[in-house]
């Protein structure tokens, strides 16, 4: 607790100071195309963000931003690629922060969050739909199927680490439920692979199941969260607390991030950007109330404050479950 304490303390008080670590610095002019890999697939909420991102960056920074799909190892693969590129501010990946901060405990990576430099965009939540041939009305039905039914009912998600994989560990740790992980290359294909009538159930993102749900192509049953969820042209989908009320939601940030290392006018650039023009976006708002999400245009130490208490979370919870290559604390995350 000493610990988990003192790291609050030392982030708060970088926070305080951010706002000044940028100033009187000189900006960084790029001179060719900047690459942001994506570590999943097309169509995702990952792409969806960091597309949206890109082009409210390009115009200022003058350069095309190239997104490129690397999806593999649950997102570890196109990170990887990111991590050992060269250094020198123009390849840059994407995601959420609970994976990036946990693959060193998955063992799919030796990196952790304070590796990197964080931009967040928004902050979305998992929905739990079903295909809507399924006899499952309620959330209620489908938890009593589950128990009915130990290990049979497919589950569609992204794969190991993705958020659709965490929230459905997530209501196993609080119901004991077991289920059929069929695993796709991102929240995409998972949604797709349910309306498809592959798997039973999908319990990816709002993002990436919303035109779905407005097609009534999925029936969404409960949102991953401690209050209901507003879908434009749709209606509202109960929270999962109406059926587990000590269940504890987590933000899932999802944004930009940059390997540490890169020169210091990279990351000043880039801080002004995000408090001068995606704090301000528009673009981004828009496309957060489009979709379920909520803007969060957060970066650098007030990120990685945010994004603790997720990552604090999903590491334990791959711990506890059996999961994990190490223990959390190998990396400096303590029990929450």
């Amino acid at each position: 607790m000493l610990r988990k304490m003192l790291f609050v303390f030392i982030i708060v008080a970088l926070v305080a100071t951010a706002a000044f670590t940028s100033m009187g610095k000189e900006l960084w002019k790029p001179t060719k195309p900047i690459t942001v890999i994506v570590p999943w697939g097309a169509g995702g909420s990952t792409d969806q963000i960091t597309r949206i991102l890109a082009g409210e960056l390009e115009g200022k920074l003058g350069q095309k931003i190239v997104i490129v799909n690397q999806p593999g190892g649950s997102g570890s693969v196109g990170s990887k690629t990111a991590l050992d590129a060269k250094k020198d501010g123009y390849t840059w990946t994407a995601g959420m922060i609970g994976d990036l901060g946990t693959y060193a405990i998955k063992g799919f990576l030796d990196t952790k969050a304070e590796d990197w430099h964080l931009y967040f965009g928004v902050a979305n939540v998992d929905v739990v739909s079903v295909h809507p041939d399924t006899p499952y009305q309620t959330f209620g039905d489908l938890l009593q199927a589950f128990k009915d039914k130990p290990g049979e009912i497919a589950v569609a998600t992204a794969g190991e680490t993705s958020c659709g994989h965490v929230g459905m560990e997530s209501i196993k740790k609080y119901t004991g439920i077991e289920y059929k992980h069929v695993t796709y290359e991102g929240g995409n294909p998972a949604v797709i692979a349910c309306v498809r009538g592959e798997a039973e159930v999908v319990p990816q993102l709002a993002c990436e199941e919303v035109d779905m749900i407005r097609a009534k192509k999925l029936r969404p049953l409960a949102v991953l969260d401690n209050k209901p969820l507003e879908i434009k042209d749709y209606g509202t989908i109960p929270p999962i607390t109406k059926w587990i009320p000590e269940f504890t939601p987590a933000p899932l940030y999802f944004g930009i991030f940059v390997p540490k290392g890169v020169p210091e006018e990279v990351v000043t650039t880039l801080n002004n950007l995000w408090e001068e023009i995606i704090k301000n976006s528009e673009v981004v708002k828009k496309y957060a109330s489009d979709s379920g999400a909520v803007f969060t245009p957060y970066w650098g130490t007030e990120a990685l404050v945010k994004a603790f208490p997720l990552i604090q979370n999903n590491a334990w919870l791959y711990y506890d479950a059996g999961k994990a290559e190490i223990s959390p604390l190998e990396i400096g995350v303590p029990r929450p």
